[in-house]
């Protein structure tokens, strides 16, 4: 088998089924990645979204049975949407990052490599394949580094010259040994813009984050959120795009090469009072197909509660008050009641009085409470 040879077909196969860049890289221990989420763990910064143990984060023999090398894809997404619907009082909206703009990328990319699979498997015989993305075990931005897709920003984001970082990464283990392609440099320099947005701190330094203080995570949280987050998530519904959107390397990148990463306006930035009345069977229905559905509806619904009362929407009174006594979940009845007191009036006072002496969670009736307290303010 000329791998050499194999290779450069496999360039220009992954072209023809929509891959955007790919990369190959050495299946060697990724140990500096090893170091840094060692110190993450230490730290307390990690999300508890990934996959529990390290080992099998940065150790592909781990994972698979004598590797030979790591194909990494990447594929570009939409950073702006054509006419994008505007909210207004009485009709508010929210935002999906652009990550959740579209068909859920996790299924587009496993499509993608289960093409790059079967290529491989009629190439040559033999050919054993193992393909992840996010939800993998391995670190996949640590993977697209090493097979030259692109640098690690200081946002925690790979950035391609391409495509700036605006892209979804997928990878390979394979027994077949590619050679690999030589990392790039690091082009952020001095800039620190992505460090300086960040609504909440989340980015402590260049290249490190403490994931619990991300927006992108509290937005994927099903609790109660802390009062200093309540008041930086702003609309988002769901992730945030702000570390991405002040970067300079994303200056005027904007690809629109897959169809089924197209945003569905009514769904990329959704009515919110809406949101409060969907059954399950109507969630699903409505944005069961895009990443950011994939905890439920419950965070979705509280982060809306979270809007309105951003934008102090009256409208919303009677919606929330309805959800300040009725709804079943502690979660969403305090934070009804919390934001009932954000957008004030008399309506909103009255119905926290009533939910105070009734209400037997003790942390919705102290969110109930918080609710009660910015009267005491004005």
């Amino acid at each position: 088998m000329d791998v050499a040879e194999l290779k450069k077909e496999v360039i220009v196969f992954s072209k023809t089924i929509g891959i955007d860049k790919i990369g190959f890289a050495s299946p060697d221990p990724f140990t500096e990645m090893k170091q840094r989420l060692i110190r993450q763990q230490e730290l307390g910064y990690q999300s508890g979204f990934e996959e529990k143990d390290i080992e099998k984060r940065v150790t592909p023999s781990l994972i698979f049975d004598s590797p030979q090398s790591i194909i990494a894809i990447a594929l570009a997404y939409p950073s702006k949407m054509k006419n994008p619907p505007k909210g207004k009082k009485g009709e508010r909206r929210g935002i999906f990052c652009r990550a959740s703009w579209g068909e859920d990328y996790h299924t587009i990319l496993r499509e993608k490599l289960a093409k790059l699979e079967a290529f491989l498997k009629e190439k040559v015989e033999g050919a054993r394949c193992k393909s992840m993305t996010d939800t993998g075990e391995l670190a996949d931005r640590a993977v697209a580094e090493r097979a030259g897709i692109g640098w690690s920003g200081k946002n925690c984001a790979i950035i391609t010259p391409e495509f700036g970082s605006y892209v979804y990464l997928g990878e390979m283990i394979t027994n077949i040994p590619f050679e690999p392609d030589t990392p790039l440099e690091d082009q952020c320099g001095d800039c620190r813009k992505c460090l300086d947005v960040c609504p909440t701190g989340a980015l402590v330094s260049a290249g490190q984050i403490n994931a619990k203080r991300c927006i992108s995570y509290l937005t994927q949280t099903k609790d109660f959120l802390e009062d200093e987050f309540k008041v930086k998530i702003g609309n988002r519904v769901y992730g945030c795009d702000s570390c991405q959107t002040i970067c300079p390397k994303n200056k005027g990148m904007d690809f629109h090469f897959h169809e089924e990463m197209e945003p569905e306006p009514e769904v990329a930035k959704p009515l919110l009072e809406p949101i409060l009345r969907l059954s399950n069977r109507e969630f699903k229905e409505l944005f069961g197909h895009v990443a950011g559905a994939w905890r439920g509806k419950k965070p979705i619904q509280r982060n809306a509660i979270v809007a309105l009362a951003h934008f102090k929407e009256e409208s919303a009174v009677p919606e929330l008050i309805r959800l300040l006594h009725e709804d079943p979940r502690p979660v969403i009845r305090g934070t009804a009641g919390w934001a009932l007191g954000k957008i004030g009036g008399e309506e909103a006072k009255g119905a926290l009085l009533v939910a105070q002496n009734k209400e037997e969670d003790p942390e919705a009736l102290e969110e109930i409470r918080k609710g009660l307290a910015f009267f005491e303010m004005d």
